[in-house]
């Protein structure tokens, strides 16, 4: 598995509620997108800074998807150029998934 950072550091014009906004507009286009197992947006008021973390199944699912028009269609929605950094998964622990599985095996 891979990970992808995601950074985008913002100036004072750019607000965290921005930020909630386009997250949730763009929900949609991630939920059942294939090779990707999860992504989360996440919001540094302090920093300055918008980081979405992504975990793709391989480097080739996660390198398809940054192509040069996708970074240039979120520079124009961030207002800034991001940086991406990919990074090998160790081991990825779901908790989420652990829960509904045991909850499954409560209700049977």
């Amino acid at each position: 598995m891979i990970g992808v950072f995601v950074t985008f550091r913002y100036s004072d014009s750019f607000s965290p509620e921005q930020l909630r906004t386009i997250a949730s507009k763009a929900r949609s286009t991630f939920e059942g997108m294939s090779g990707l197992r999860s992504k989360t947006f996440t919001i540094d008021a302090e920093g300055k800074q918008a980081i979405n973390f992504y975990v793709w199944e391989s480097r080739a699912a996660a390198e398809s998807f940054f192509t040069p028009q996708i970074l240039e269609m979120v520079t124009t929605l961030y207002g800034v150029r991001p940086e991406i950094r990919l990074v090998e998964i160790a081991e990825l622990i779901d908790n989420a998934a652990s829960q509904s599985f045991a909850n499954v095996g409560a209700r049977a």
